[in-house]
């Protein structure tokens, strides 16, 4: 490629993210404002060029069996087809493949894989949408978001627990959320900013392509596929107006006493001052999802006895605080050093499991490798787990799981070879040279005035 067309490639995306930040200066200038001229930044090549090479390069494939690598053999020539496709208004979404991984020991959740035309045409879409959106965002949302991430949401909860007069947690979930979103009224959110028909029409598509399994084709009448590149932008959507305007807007105006929303993608807890108030709540939670397509899940959502107040009160000689889990951790009031109160939080028993679950599930297909060629693999593992739970007061559960991670690489060498050793003694000496990460508390948030 010549210096010229470098040039001119680079300038043409420049012009459309040129054009994607003043979509995005708009939306924030007008609030209710619509836009109409959207799928012309859908018909840039380069723009789609930009958004292929942000794909996962090892992702399964879809329905196809196109990998990352054979769709760049013949790059310019698919995306040139995409871009006619989308011109003409004739470019129809293959249907995802579905496949299942743990959600835990007992259940697993679906995943919609898209082909890599579709993860294309979908990635850029989802920056469009994000560029109108971004704005309209509440603080309250957390997930899928930029410069948001759930370390954040779990600092904001905690900030709150500690520093405000809560005494009541609604710990609720809502039921296959991603399974039964209702499309017409998604789409009657997204027709809040968006007026651009042949874009609602291409979302629409999206949403209706359906799902192979076990080479049966099903239609899909509700929901968004998990693991799609524009699902978590559509459910961001929805859930802002389902959710998060209506509880900042209609609810908060009538409680008498404080009370904060935290939601990352679906999973979310309120937190509230007058535990009086949290009955008549969660039933207003419940009609208002009826009546936006949607279910509290009953057994999975309680309201729990939280907050300075309780737990003095538990001191005094009352009832212990209650627990809840959030975002993998289970929060706990606890006790300082100094005998004050404090937000506690643990690796959920659920999540230390399921991780446990994952490790031992993937030794298997790698101990009779040599292992220097799976030793960087685990080490990874390690540090992607403390990454996420390694927060202030965790380090015990963080430790446990290292020892129960080397247990389980013990158990897994010990299938190789039917010699009597030592391989705890082997394996320490071997760590000397090649070490694992170690425990460690990435996110420490005790840095309030409380004693700690």
């Amino acid at each position: 490629m010549s210096a010229g067309t470098r040039s001119a490639v680079s300038d043409s995306l420049q012009q459309t993210l040129t054009e994607l930040a003043g979509i995005a200066a708009r939306a924030r200038r007008e609030p209710t404002g619509k836009f109409v001229k959207l799928m012309p930044l859908l018909l840039s090549v380069d723009f789609l060029a930009a958004c292929f090479r942000e794909l996962h390069k090892r992702a399964a494939p879809g329905v196809d069996g196109e990998t990352w690598a054979s769709y760049a053999e013949e790059l310019p020539q698919r995306l040139a087809r995409l871009v006619d496709w989308l011109k003409r208004g004739q470019y129809w979404p293959q249907p995802v493949r579905r496949v299942y991984i743990p959600k835990d020991a007992q259940s697993v959740r679906p995943l919609g894989i898209p082909t890599i035309g579709d993860k294309i045409v979908q990635m850029a879409m989802a920056k469009i949408l994000a560029a109108i959106f971004e704005g309209d965002f509440l603080p309250v949302s957390y997930g899928y978001r930029p410069h948001r991430d759930a370390h954040q949401a779990l600092k904001a909860l905690d900030t709150c627990l500690f520093t405000c007069p809560m005494t009541t947690v609604i710990d609720a979930d809502i039921k296959g959320f991603f399974d039964s979103v209702d499309h017409a009224k998604l789409l009657i959110c997204l027709q809040q900013r968006v007026a651009d028909t042949p874009f609602l029409r291409l979302i629409a598509r999206f949403l209706k392509a359906g799902v192979v399994e076990d080479e049966e084709y099903q239609e899909t009448e509700q929901g968004t596929p998990q693991g799609g590149i524009l699902s978590p932008i559509l459910s961001n959507i929805f859930l802002h107006y389902a959710l998060d305007r209506w509880f900042t807007d209609q609810v908060l105006p009538r409680l008498a006493g404080e009370a904060a929303l935290f939601r990352y993608a679906d999973d979310f807890v309120i937190c509230l001052q007058n535990s009086d108030e949290a009955c008549w709540l969660l039933q207003a939670i419940r009609d208002r999802f009826t009546r936006c397509g949607l279910t509290v899940s009953e057994e999975k959502t309680r309201l729990v006895s939280f907050g300075r107040r309780v737990w003095r009160q538990w001191r005094a000689g009352g009832v212990k605080p209650g627990t809840f889990d959030f975002l993998g951790f289970t929060h706990f009031a606890g006790t300082a050093r100094k005998g004050t109160y404090k937000v506690g939080r643990v690796t959920s028993r659920k999540k230390f499991r399921q991780k446990l679950a994952e490790l031992k599930a993937w030794l298997p297909g790698v101990r009779n490798l040599p292992l220097k060629e799976w030793w960087s693999t685990l080490a990874e593992k390690l540090r992607g787990h403390f990454q996420y739970f390694g927060v202030s007061g965790n380090y015990p559960a963080l430790a446990r799981y290292y020892e129960r991670a080397l247990s389980l690489v013990v158990r897994a060498l010990a299938r190789r070879s039917q010699k009597s050793r030592n391989l705890w003694r082997w394996l320490h000496q071997y760590l000397l040279r090649y070490p694992l990460p170690r425990p460690k508390i990435m996110h420490r948030w005790y840095a309030l005035p409380s004693g700690q």
